[in-house]
């Protein structure tokens, strides 16, 4: 059961990075850094969400 909770805060926290990224995509003078640092941030958590899956099935 902490597989599913921890895969289920990973998956709020992927969906949060996906509102900041286009949040700060849509601004007038986005901040490429910013947009890397958090893209980067989105795949990691991707990754592990996969890995957990894995574990999970």
């Amino acid at each position: 059961m902490a597989l599913n909770a921890r895969m289920d805060a990973l998956k709020e926290r992927h969906a949060s990075l996906e509102s900041r990224i286009t949040a700060e995509d849509h601004r007038p003078r986005p901040d490429t850094q910013a947009l890397t640092r958090l893209k980067l941030e989105k795949l990691h958590i991707k990754e592990e969400i996969e890995k957990l899956r894995m574990r999970v099935n």
